[in-house]
């Protein structure tokens, strides 16, 4: 006897809940009927073979990866001229403030979701209806399309 898959697609994100984009990219893969695997990064950290996959996978720079406007990234100069990718991951490790977020993993590909509706274009179902960001901006209207 078979059964139809009804298993939902496996989504995780790397989340910060003190971030409004995070928050924002987590709700609109809520709308969108999944409840994705939230990891909050900060409590549970990636570690370096995790993190360098998730780099890779997004495609972008390692610079992207790293949130610059911490205070920790000037302190420790990653700002200088000749810090390598290696250098930027090891900071990362040693202190996941660093970690740009929200990075997340769907089976349509990895993103840093920033800003927070890059998720929209992996998520492997649509918005269920309308979404509106924290700050007021409406993503998508009442039918899920965006605005």
């Amino acid at each position: 006897m078979t059964t139809t898959d009804t298993a939902m697609p496996s989504i995780t994100i790397y989340h910060n809940p003190k971030c409004g984009t995070s928050r924002n990219t987590l709700a609109m893969i809520r709308n969108s009927g999944v409840e994705p695997e939230v990891i909050e990064y900060l409590k549970t950290p990636p570690d370096r073979a995790t993190l360098l996959a998730l780099i890779a996978a997004t495609g972008e720079p390692v610079i992207h990866a790293v949130r610059t406007k911490e205070a920790v990234f000037t302190e420790l100069q990653l700002d200088a001229p000749g810090v390598t990718d290696a250098q930027l991951v090891e900071a990362m490790l040693q202190h996941p403030i660093l970690i740009n977020r929200p990075i997340v993993v769907t089976p349509l590909g990895t993103r840093l979701c920033r800003p927070s509706e890059k998720v929209l274009d992996i998520l492997p179902a649509p918005q269920q209806g309308a979404f509106t960001k924290e700050d007021g901006e409406v993503v998508t209207n009442a039918q899920g399309q965006r605005v």
